[in-house]
Parts: C-alpha cells; structure tokens; sequence
C-alpha cells in the first residue's frame, strides 16, 4: 500500500498553487519566445537510442532511461529536446537555408544518482535558432534569455558567456595528442585547476601556450577580460574568437544589457557538443545554473543537414527553486468562485454556472450537502484560494460571500449575470 502512495526516487507531485505558479511562469517565458517570433514545435517523449547517443552531446547512456519496443528496438525517455528538434529540422526543413526558430516545453528524464539530491524528471522551456551563424544570432538568443528572466520576475542574475573556439585555438597551436587534449579540458571543465597545473607542467609546450593554460582559473571577469585575454595568445582561431565575443557584448549593449553580462573563457562543456560560444545563467537560491546554451554548428549534420544552430533550455525545476527562495512574487488568478445550490435550486445553478462561464468567469458548481453548513464551504473556498462563493437562497437570489474583502451581502442573479 505504501507504493501507491509515493513516487519514485527522483520525481514528484506538483500540485496546488506551486503548479498554478509554475504553469505561470511557463507561460510568461513562452510568452516572450512568442515576441521574438518562435514557433512552437513539440516532439515525442521517447525516441530511438540513437537520438541522444554521446555524440550528439546528450547524456552517457548509463544515465538514460531505456526500454525496448516490440521489435527491439532501444528506445530512450529523452534527457534532452535539442536532438529531438535537430532531427525533425533534418527531416522538414531540409531544403530550407534562411532562419528558423523553434521553441519548445517539455519534460526531460535524467536517471542519475540519487546522492545527486536532482531531480530525475525536468521541465525544459527552450529556443533553437537555426540557419543563422551571425554573432547577430548569438547576441539575439542571450537577450532572449535575460527576457525570460526579466519575464519570470527574477532581477538579480548573471548571464556568464565562454567561447569554445578560444580554447581549441590553443590546442591546436600546442599541437597536443588528443588524449592529452581531452585531459586537459576535463581539468578545466570540472574546474580542477590543481590537476591542470600539474599537467601542464609535465608537458613540453612553448611558454605562451603554457602561460595563458595556467591563466584558465583567473579568466573570467567583465568586458575588460576580452582585452586581458588578447593579450595571452597570438594565434588566429582564439583571437577571432575574442572578437567575436567583442561583438556579441557590443550588440546586447544595445538593449541596455551589460550589467548581466560577464564573460569565463574556463567555460567548457561535458562533451564536444559545442562549437563557438557557450553560455550559462545564473541567479542566487540554486546551485546550479537554470539556463544552459550555445552554438552547436555540427549538430544538425548528423541528422543530414549541414546548417549553423544555437539555442538554450531553461531547467524550470531549479529557477521555480529560486523564484520560491527570492521571494518573488507570481500573480496566480484566484478569481475563480463557488456556487453553492441545494438539490431544490439545481436547474438555476447550473443556469447561473453557464451564464457566468460563457463571460468567462471561473465557476465550481458544487450541490450541498444536508451534512455540512454554508461556513464549512465557505472555509473550504478561502483554504483554496477562490475569490467568492454565491449561495443560491431561491432561484432569483443569492447570498454572496467575498472571501477578499470579507463581506458577506445578497443580491439578484440576473445582476450579477450582467456584472
């Protein structure tokens, strides 16, 4: 029996007014993805295992929910939308090479360990712009996400930005194996500096490359680290990188917003997933960041189709987390209101319910009990946030109980129906 009761490790239920205030927020958030003209895609919960495989920058299979079909088949509880989107732009817009702009909600499954304390199943609300390899594009996508932000009523936040290009740039003029390679970003993706510096100092590599790879742990600040950081490296692909950050930075200063803006060239992904910059967004009343994004530019070509993408998921679960610890303020509707009817009055109520329904006006139609007095519905309706309740005393009048301000008067229904 105690089975039915609970739920899984890793998940659970949302109900009551955190749902109210989470489908909210949701909403506002679409609501700004709407202004920037994306379109709402939705795609399946599971897939083929192939989707999400380790190259294509989703999770390890070990931490993927999978089952198998009738005939076999692997299939997988999606830990990420942005493949499943890859894969349907392949399939439909093959032939298309001017912008695209898709936008999704969904939940997304992660089977990991549950001294982790994360959740297993995460709400994401997510944009990918595809067709657009412009730091244009880059600037557009950061600003859509401090909107969100903006959207979702959390002010105080940090938009931390890297660029990939700047750390393959050394690579390649260090000219390591790529074992070496990898070793090295791991270090600085896991941000374990101590390990790096000792790596770095048992291989034979010029003294600038060696420098600025000792520098990973400082490199991080405002607009003023582009310039430190030009001054660490001379070859080609790092420097374009700069500039191109230089632009990005230019283009969301447009919109007045440098003061969420810093920059981490230690900002490295899991897997060699992204191409050119990366992001993360931060706020305070969560550990982790709740908005993860960049430019992919060869994800698509595994799917088909050789096109520039860049995009972003919000993990909803852990921004709910800290609008909740921020104390911000998200305006449910609790306008709705009981009508309460004895057996007698039901033809009238139920009159009464469809007249204020068809203005649009929430309604629980509820027929009393002969067990229960008119207070005890009224405290029913306060604990769960209506605004008011109508008690039907004959078919023209009521009683009107507003649970806001307190009162309690009578009046005509066909008054209130005009209201």
């Amino acid at each position: 029996m105690e089975k039915l009761l609970h739920t899984p490790e890793g998940v659970r239920d949302i109900y009551d007014n955190e749902c109210k205030k989470k489908r909210k927020v949701l909403s506002k958030m679409h609501h700004v993805l709407s202004l920037y003209s994306y379109n709402d895609i939705e795609t399946p919960t599971f897939e083929f295992f192939d989707i999400f495989n380790q190259d294509k920058g989703s999770a390890a299979s070990n931490e993927m929910y999978k089952f198998f079909d009738r005939d076999n088949n692997t299939l997988v509880l999606r830990p990420d939308i942005t493949p499943s989107i890859a894969r349907c732009v392949a399939k439909y817009y093959d032939e298309e090479d001017l912008p695209i702009r898709l936008c999704y909600q969904g939940d997304t499954f992660l089977n990991t360990h549950n001294h982790q304390g994360k959740s297993h199943q995460i709400t994401q609300l997510g944009a990918e712009l595809i067709n657009d390899d412009s730091s244009a594009a880059d600037a557009e996508v950061i600003a859509t996400v401090i909107d969100c932000f903006l959207a979702a009523g959390v002010t105080e936040f940090q938009i931390e930005i890297g660029e990939v290009e700047f750390f393959k740039g050394i690579l390649e003029e260090a000219n390591l194996s790529k074992e070496t390679a990898e070793e090295i970003r791991q270090c600085i993706h896991n941000r374990n500096f101590f390990a790096l510096e000792s790596l770095v100092k048992s291989l034979e590599l010029s003294d600038s490359v060696r420098n600025v790879l000792l520098s990973f742990d400082q490199l991080f600040g405002g607009c003023e680290m582009l310039e430190h950081a030009r001054t660490l490296v001379s070859n080609a692909t790092s420097l374009e990188a700069i500039n191109r950050l230089e632009k990005v930075y230019t283009a969301l200063s447009y919109s007045g917003y440098e003061q969420y803006i810093s920059f981490d060239f230690s900002l490295l992904s899991r897997y060699e997933y992204y191409t050119g910059i990366m992001f993360r967004g931060y706020t305070y009343g969560t550990g982790d960041a709740v908005v993860k994004g960049g430019r992919y530019n060869n994800l698509l070509n595994q799917y088909g189709k050789d096109a520039p993408a860049i995009g972003f998921a919000f993990y909803i679960e852990d921004l709910m987390k800290a609008i909740t610890r921020q104390k911000v303020e998200v305006a449910i509707d609790n306008s709705d209101s009981i009508i309460l009817y004895d057996i007698e009055h039901q033809k009238y109520a139920i009159h009464f319910a469809n007249q204020l329904r068809k203005s649009d006006r929430k309604v629980e139609l509820i027929r009393k009990s002969k067990k229960k007095d008119v207070n005890a519905y009224a405290e029913y309706g306060k604990k769960n946030h209506f605004s008011g309740m109508f008690y039907l005393t004959s078919d023209k009048t009521v009683d009107v109980y507003d649970f806001v301000a307190e009162e309690i008067g009578s009046a005509l229904i066909e008054d209130i129906e005009l209201c």
